[in-house]
């Protein structure tokens, strides 16, 4: 069973960073959605997904 993402994030690129935001998050880490079009912090679950119409926008 998996458990929802705890904050889900609309992004309008592949390439996102995560600091787990406010005084108490963690290392800042890049992220890289690929061929997928989201994906989750290893650190705080924030989910970031890519809005569907920067998927078109990146290919122009």
């Amino acid at each position: 069973m998996t458990t929802p993402a705890l904050e889900v994030i609309t992004v309008q690129k592949r390439r996102i960073s995560c600091d787990g935001g406010g005084a108490l998050g963690h290392p800042r880490v890049f992220l890289e959605m690929g061929q997928d079009n989201q994906v989750e912090c290893p650190y705080c679950d924030r989910k970031f997904v890519l809005s569907p119409g920067a998927a078109e926008a990146e290919h122009h």
